[in-house]
Formats: C-alpha cells, sequence, structure tokens
C-alpha cells in the first residue's frame, strides 16, 4: 500500500473497502444543479471548474485519460506523462483539465489549444476512487480527499482541488464576486456513486450547459460560415428545441463548424417539440449528434433561451444523455 495509507484507516472505513482489481472504467458521479444556498458543517464546497472533466488510470507505467463517456483523452501529453511520474502505481483520480491563457481560464480557452498561442494546461484532482488494489469508493468523500492528498504528488500540471469546510454561502458569494462558474458542494459523509446524484449539488453563479445542435442558418450581410445553430435538448424522448445562438463565435470557427455541420445535413428537423417557435426559411436541418456548450442569461417562460453564447463544442458529452438541467434541492 502507498506508505500504509489505507492500513492506517479506522477500522470502520478499513471495513468499507474492497479488494478490486485495476479497474477498465470507473462511472463518474455527477453533481445535481440546484438554487439551494447554504452552510452545513457535513458538507465540503469545491470551486466549479470549467474545463473538460477527465478520469485517470495508472496501473503500473500504463496511464490512461478518459472522458466521462470514456474518449481518450490522451492528446493532453503533459497531463498523461505527470500521471506515469507519480510515484503511486496503482491508482484511478476523478478530476479535471482546465486550460490558461494568462488569468483567463475556462472551456473557451481549452477551444484554443492547439490553435496558436500560449495555453497551459491542468489537471485539477478531486477524488480518489481506487488505490494499491482496493476499491476506495465506499468510504466517504471526506475520507477519499484526505486520502488523494497523500497518495499523489501535486506538481503542475497535477494540481489538487481545495474545498471548504461548511461556510458554503460565504464561498458562494466570493466564487461569484471573481467571476468563477459557481461552487460544487459535496456531502462530506457520501460514498462515490455513478451518475446524477444530489449528495454533489451544483450552485452555479451563470448558467451555462450543454445543447444539442440540430440546424443552422444561413449567414447574412457580411457575415460569414453560418448565421446561428439551432439547439435543443432531450426530455421524454424527444428532442426539443431551445432556441437560436448567434453569438460567440470569430470568423475562423464560423467557417469550421459550418464544415462540421454541412457533413451531417438532413432533409426533416430533428426537433419534436417547440418546433412552432422554429425559424421558417434560410435553415439547414443537421443530425442532432454534435453537442454544444451555451451560456445565456435565463431561461424565457416558453422555455428558449434568453440572451445564448455559443462556448464550444463539447466532444466529452453524450448527444442522448443532454437534457434540460431542473435545480433541485439536497435530500
Amino acid at each position: 500500500m502507498s506508505g500504509g495509507l489505507l492500513d492506517a484507516l479506522p477500522a470502520e472505513e478499513r471495513a468499507l473497502l474492497r479488494r478490486q482489481r485495476h479497474p477498465d472504467w470507473v462511472q463518474p458521479m455527477l453533481a445535481t444543479l440546484s438554487e439551494r444556498r447554504f452552510s452545513d458543517p457535513d458538507w465540503l464546497f469545491e470551486r466549479k471548474l470549467d474545463g473538460v472533466r477527465g478520469i485517470a488510470f495508472r496501473h503500473r507505467r500504463k496511464v490512461r485519460l478518459l472522458s466521462r463517456n470514456r474518449l481518450d483523452m490522451g492528446r493532453y501529453s503533459s497531463i498523461v506523462d505527470a500521471l506515469a511520474d507519480q510515484p503511486a502505481e496503482d491508482f484511478v483520480v476523478d478530476g479535471e483539465v482546465v486550460a490558461f491563457r494568462g488569468r483567463q481560464s475556462g472551456f473557451s480557452v481549452l477551444q484554443q489549444l492547439g490553435r496558436g498561442g500560449r495555453v497551459r494546461i491542468a489537471f485539477h484532482v478531486f477524488d480518489l476512487l481506487h488505490l494499491d488494489g482496493h476499491d476506495l469508493t465506499r468510504l466517504p468523500t471526506r475520507r477519499r480527499k484526505a486520502l488523494l492528498r497523500e497518495a499523489l504528488r501535486f506538481d503542475d500540471p497535477i494540481r489538487y482541488l481545495h474545498h471548504r469546510r461548511e461556510h458554503g454561502e460565504r464561498y458562494h458569494r466570493e466564487a461569484c464576486e471573481k467571476g468563477w462558474e459557481g461552487v460544487i458542494a459535496k456531502r462530506g459523509s457520501a460514498p462515490y456513486t455513478g451518475g446524477r446524484s444530489t449528495d454533489w449539488l451544483k450552485l452555479k453563479c451563470v448558467l451555462d450547459q450543454e445543447f444539442v445542435i440540430g440546424g443552422v442558418t444561413d449567414p447574412r450581410g457580411s457575415r460569414t460560415g453560418l448565421g446561428a445553430i439551432l439547439v435543443g435538448y432531450h426530455e421524454d424522448g424527444e428532442l426539443v428545441y431551445a432556441g437560436k445562438v448567434g453569438t460567440g463565435f470569430n470568423q475562423e470557427l464560423l467557417r469550421e463548424l459550418r464544415r462540421k455541420l454541412d457533413r451531417l445535413e438532413r432533409a426533416t428537423p430533428p426537433f419534436t417539440r417547440g418546433i412552432e417557435h422554429l425559424p421558417g426559411k434560410d435553415v439547414h436541418w443537421v443530425r442532432p449528434v454534435l453537442v454544444a456548450q451555451v451560456g445565456f442569461a435565463e431561461w424565457t417562460r416558453d422555455g428558449r433561451l434568453r440572451h445564448p453564447r455559443f462556448q464550444g463544442l463539447r466532444t466529452d458529452k453524450d448527444p442522448r444523455e443532454v437534457v434540460r438541467e431542473r435545480p433541485r434541492a439536497a435530500r
């Protein structure tokens, strides 16, 4: 074991460990959107990062970095190399790949990687799921984070995601004042369970989420590429139209995105609800397989986006899993 970390656990926590061969995959735990702002001594509060989720697997000298839908993220070679250089040789960690250009960070910066200019990346690690032949997911959150801090060496580009205890309301105010995405609240006593859970809550400062692209309009005037993308989300087996997104693009992105969408063209709209709001002309329908990250001011009463802005394409999200995020309270 890594320095006897697991041997040193209290007996009641050692009883929660399970012997496990190095796993091929661990289903990531997902946070539920909440409008509740609260402080509680049993909860931990982390900064909500604006990047790409990654599950990292290290077994002997082999490292795999996978997205939440199991796509290979080996292109982030500096992260893979740093994980391969860790003293521990059998672990699985959960984290987020975040890009920086100067002091600016976020998903839109990550989209610029490889397009020129200096973009730095870091892997912010916040959970430890497997260590030295043991499944740790039944341990409480606060214990997994304590073990994580000791099990890995944190030098750039590997960073430990710090948290605050109890004072969630104060931390959320600070996050919003600093222009962050928001805060993730995690129940300190909870195990790690795959899928969406109210043991992890998203407390956002700004509204944004993923949407499926179902159409594109032609450009007007001096604009090139496209006028707007038409986006929606899945609900009860239908694709619901949510509105047009026409800002957030530069000229290169307009042309690149149009080329991608032209290859997906189809004769009929993929949307089956909200179709009374669809534009009636200069529209090209596409197969709903591309996922866009979109920021917006609010939802209108008729279920459309107000002041939406394109932030980038997401290759780490399955379009079939894109739904409207609706706030829920913790249990």
